[in-house]
Formats: C-alpha cells, structure tokens, sequence
C-alpha cells in the first residue's frame, strides 16, 4: 500500500489534535488551591446551603477543610472535595456518636455520592453533650 503526502499529513494533523485535546482535559482537571475556611466563611457557607437554620454551634476543622455546625437536633455538615465543598447532614445524635480518632471525626453519611466525612476537629464529642 502506497502511502501519498496528503494521508500523512493528515494523519498527523489528527494525531496532533488528540495530543492536544487530551493535555487541555488532563489540565482542566486541576483544581485550585481553596482558601481555609475559617468561621464566617463557614456561617455563609451553611446559610446559603441550608437556608433559614439556625446554628447552635459551629466547629470548623483545624485543617480548614470543613465545617461541623449544630442546628436543633441536626447536624449540618460541609466537607471540601476537589475544589468545593458538599453539604450534607444527619442527626446529631449520629454525629455524637462518631468514631474520633487521631483528632478526626469519622461521619458516616447516607448518601452514595458522598458515603462519609472526615474532620480534624481539636476534640470530640463537644463538651457538655452526651452522645
């Protein structure tokens, strides 16, 4: 099989084009660096994804990387995943009755797309709650 110019070219054409195609998806992948949260971030942040409840209590993780409020008998819950954040929640008494270890909490959520949470939180339970 005689191979002529324009099939090459083109073939070379293409092969550039998925090179390309490629390294702008590897690249669009990166996420950006996320700033801390720190506490009036942390309320903003629950207000919009949970409007109208009122917080109790908020604990944001030593890291920064997430939020432990309390809301009546709720527990509200915002983890950082790639460059955002989820917001989930369960009952308190669930959140009380978490695993900490190493200065992490362990949230165990019902919730397939995002099956659990881990805060470093400075200690846990809080004090004066009983799980």
């Amino acid at each position: 099989m005689i191979l002529d110019k324009g099939f090459i070219l083109q073939f070379l054409a293409s092969g550039l084009a998925v090179a390309l195609l490629v390294g702008l998806a590897a690249w669009a992948r990166i996420a950006r660096p996320m700033t801390p949260l720190v506490e009036a971030r942390a309320r903003v942040l629950l207000d919009e994804e949970f409007p109208g409840e009122v917080l109790d209590q908020v604990w944001v993780a030593v890291d920064g990387r997430g939020v432990l409020a309390r809301s009546g008998d709720r527990a509200l819950i915002l983890c950082e995943v790639g460059d955002a954040y989820v917001a989930r929640d369960l009952a308190w008494s669930e959140a009380l009755a978490a695993p900490f270890r190493d200065g992490v909490v362990h949230l165990t959520l019902k919730d397939i797309t995002a099956p659990r949470a881990r805060l470093a939180l400075a200690n846990w339970p809080p004090v004066g709650d009983a799980a």
